[in-house]
């Protein structure tokens, strides 16, 4: 039998990548990067709203055409001889998020059009832009007053990182482009819906994973929020609401098939079934392995916790997550988000923008041999790793980042291990969150390109958190979890699969190496952990005090005790 194969489309914070995969084993035939063209690494920034964070719609399908024709040419001359476009049976797409974008009746980007080109405003608000966060605190009390339930499967929280809150921001500070707006849409049902050639706002099938999770949808009561909830929100805002359609789905319906204008751009056959859009970190969870009882971490510039439990078993509401939504993973399990707004970016701040650029000394290779010398608790440092705000548990992009216990002896690569650990103990308050609410964490695999690239940082992790840490083997494993989805609409008649556990058991894996906690590491961490809790819950939690002086004291005897001076 003739081989087949999928693709997957991963749209990150920065770039783009196209995965062709075979769908029998999960080899990985080709791969291709591409850089969004505009803005700082893609990004459209403000030095004078240090909160506005976004991109150009046109990037992304610029990036998905060029990177397809890439893909396509290495996969041609993969050594096996058998790759041919025509054997592409299915594809898939992710997208960083909450990332919504105002769109006209015929879908088009406002900002592609004339009269908006070059404005901010009518661009696609990427996941990192918190101009909203008063609107989000808005949300947060409307819905407490007329819908708590709205709350209770979102963590108790709305978040300036979600769809509402940035469609009110965009309606107050830019009414022109939401008088012209027809709709409000995340990219991750636009880009699926462009691949398609939809030509309508109405037509385009949205997603349960972004709906559900960043959108307050659910079928409970009966879909997105209700008219008379967002009009006392905002008129313009329930108008919008409006054009949503009464139902999300799973990444196992199928948006459309590929058009004929993509199929002559890239030369794949037309009609090949696209699956329903998800985010990243939803589908990275498929790509590596996700499984009843699995906690996987999709790290990159921030880092996204998921987990899935089955739809039968009853799930409490956990304060503080990101949303339990049904399907928003595999079908017939509910969703689990959780998060961290800053971990790649933290240590890219500390490398990139304190340290001297250009210097070898103060790359992320140098700073990790020089922290790799340094005994846990021997730097007398501790941070907070909230320099984009908190996720998860604290839902708080407002908070600010913390280092405790500098003095003029502390080094570069002591500051840079504190950062790291201070990711990792972020992910510890997750874990025990998820725990003390009756989600067992039974196994942990990381994935992403830290967990690839810095041993380092993932022993620190399975230090802090005290329990064994496997790597996914895909580099791309959110490429890869849309490649899956692409091999679960094709169907098993077309080469593919009938469900994702036949398809995640064929084309995942993890790596040989898995990072064992170490007992010393652990018994200072553990230590270590207690301190940060205090500050932690000193900062994050209201009406609360804490004697940092004793805080203090507590890191200082940590420290000499590390030191071996007590």
């Amino acid at each position: 039998m003739e081989s087949r194969y999928t693709i997957g489309l991963d749209f990150g914070s920065n770039s783009m990548r196209v995965l062709i995969v075979d769908v029998r084993t999960g080899h990985e035939l080709a791969s291709a990067v591409q850089n969004y063209p505009h803005g700082s690494s893609g990004i459209i920034l403000d030095p004078n709203q240090p909160d506005l964070a976004r991109q150009r719609p046109g990037d992304y399908l610029t990036c998905a055409e060029e990177g397809l024709k890439l893909a396509l040419e290495q996969a041609a001359g993969d050594p096996s001889g058998e790759f041919s476009p025509r054997h592409v049976i299915g594809i898939g797409v992710d997208t960083t998020g909450s990332t919504p974008m105002p769109i006209d009746r015929h879908a088009r980007s406002l900002e592609a059009l004339p009269e908006f080109a070059g404005n901010p405003n009518a661009m696609a608000w990427l996941w990192k832009d918190h101009t909203g966060h008063a609107e989000a605190e808005e949300i947060t009390s409307l819905a407490g007053e007329m819908r708590p339930m709205y709350l209770k499967k979102i963590g108790g929280r709305y978040s300036s990182e979600w769809f509402w809150a940035k469609l009110l921001r965009c309606i107050r500070v830019a009414p022109d482009v939401a008088e012209a707006m027809y709709s409000w849409v995340e990219i991750a049902d636009w880009i699926p819906a462009m691949l398609a050639g939809v030509a309508s706002a109405d037509k385009i099938r949205r997603g349960v994973c972004a709906a559900g999770h960043k959108a307050f949808y659910s079928q409970e009561w009966g879909g997105y929020p209700d008219a008379e909830f967002l009009s006392a929100l905002n008129p313009r805002a329930a108008a919008i609401g409006g054009t949503l359609p009464k139902k999300a789905e799973c990444v196992s319906a199928i948006a459309g098939g590929l058009s004929e204008e993509w199929a002559r751009k890239t030369g794949l056959p037309a009609g090949i079934p696209i699956a329903v859009g998800a985010f990243d970190a939803h589908l990275g969870a498929v790509g590596a392995g996700i499984a009843d009882g699995t906690l996987v971490k999709v790290m990159g510039t921030s880092t996204c916790d998921i987990m899935v439990a089955p739809i039968d078993r009853k799930l409490a509401d956990i304060p503080g997550l990101c949303g339990i939504v049904s399907e928003s993973v595999l079908p017939e399990h509910y969703g689990l988000e959780a998060g961290q707004s800053a971990v790649g970016d933290l240590f890219n701040w500390w490398t990139n923008q304190i340290q001297p650029h250009g210097a070898e000394e103060g790359s992320h290779e140098a700073l990790t041999r020089a922290a790799e010398a340094i005994a846990p608790g021997a730097s007398g440092l501790l941070a907070l790793d909230w320099h984009n705000g908190n996720r998860t548990v604290l839902v708080d992009q407002r908070l600010t980042g913390l280092i405790i216990g500098l003095n003029l002896y502390s080094s570069p690569a002591e500051i840079y291990r504190s950062l790291i650990e201070a990711t990792a103990m972020g992910a510890r308050v997750i874990m025990e969150r998820l725990e003390e609410h009756g989600v067992p964490v039974k196994r942990v695999i990381n994935c992403g390109g830290i967990s690839a690239r810095n041993p380092l940082a993932m022993q620190i992790y399975a230090d802090v958190m005290n329990r064994p840490i496997a790597i996914s083997r895909s580099l791309q494993t959110c490429a890869l979890g849309s490649a899956i989805a692409g091999a679960v609409v094709a169907g098993k008649a077309n080469g593919g699969y009938e469900n994702f556990e036949s398809a995640i058991a064929a084309m995942t894996g993890v790596q040989s190496r898995v990072f064992v906690p170490q007992a010393k590491s652990v018994e200072v961490y553990e230590q270590l952990y207690r301190i940060y809790r205090r500050l932690h819950d000193a900062f994050g939690l209201p009406h609360r005090t804490e004697d940092l002086s004793d805080v203090m004291k507590s890191l200082l005897n940590l420290r000499d005790k590390a030191r071996g001076n007590v």
